[in-house]
């Protein structure tokens, strides 16, 4: 049978495309996908280690069993809607953006979340900076070369369906275990430069511990969940960053 395998950020570079179609048994799995990309493909199999993947959008086992047409996302090291309930009590946003953030979002986003019970509004923003970050696995000669250079922006890519989906199930997680139903997450994708945002939290609740935390828990898991790739671009190349994708919530600790 047939499956699609796709790829991003250094998987795809490696490849030099961002899809491959591959021929497995009719009871394959995963692994075997994989297997079988690499074999059309060897430049793909030294990151092996380091991957996850999906099935269709969601995140799987190796041991996954495929059928006909399915296809099978390879997440490399991740960088690290709009609804509302019936009463109004939960106001969500989560998107991905390939636009530069307006200096005014974060001020727009706490309007649109918080309601007239809400005393705390919990805001994180973050930033790419100059200085380089920890590189992705793989990549640490290519960080090398670049030591001691100035960032002269970020890259960002992101499977997006799939973002959308975990950056929902992270906002579920938040009410759950913060009681907080009004939060929204938002990601660039794209060229990002320095001094510019890249992702945007914006936590609303009655309480600001509550807030807070929240808002820590939806940055920590976007950063180790969600199928998005940042790179650092350098004067002469760039170098991936992160570390293996985490297929689902910690457990509270």
């Amino acid at each position: 049978m047939l499956v699609q395998v796709r790829l991003f950020a250094m998987q795809r570079e490696a490849a030099g495309t961002k899809e491959l179609q591959v021929e497995v048994p009719d009871d394959a799995t995963v692994d075997d996908a994989w297997a079988a990309a690499v074999a059309d493909v060897p430049a793909l199999a030294p990151g092996r280690a380091t991957l996850r993947f999906a099935v269709n959008g969601a995140y799987a086992e190796p041991t996954t069993r495929l059928a006909e047409g399915d296809e099978v996302a390879a997440i490399p090291p991740v960088s690290g809607g709009d609804g509302s309930d019936e009463a109004g009590a939960r106001r969500r946003i989560v998107e991905i953006r390939t636009e530069l953030f307006p200096p005014t979002l974060a001020d727009d986003l706490g309007r649109r979340l918080a309601i007239p019970e809400d005393g705390a509004v919990v805001t994180f923003l973050g930033r790419t900076r100059v200085t380089p970050g920890t590189p992705a696995p793989g990549q640490e000669a290519e960080a090398a070369r670049h030591a001691g250079a100035r960032v002269e922006g970020l890259e960002y890519e992101a499977f997006e369906p799939m973002a959308l989906a975990v950056l929902g199930q992270i906002a579920d997680e938040v009410e759950t275990r913060f009681a907080v139903a009004r939060l929204a997450i938002v990601h660039r994708t794209g060229a990002v430069p320095p001094g510019e945002a890249s992702i945007l939290v914006v936590a609303a609740a009655p309480h600001r511990d509550a807030a807070f935390a929240a808002a820590r828990y939806a940055i920590d898991e976007t950063k180790a969940r969600a199928p998005i790739w940042k790179a650092e671009r350098f004067a002469d190349g760039r170098v991936w960053m992160g570390a293996p994708a985490r297929t689902a919530a910690e457990e509270p600790g």
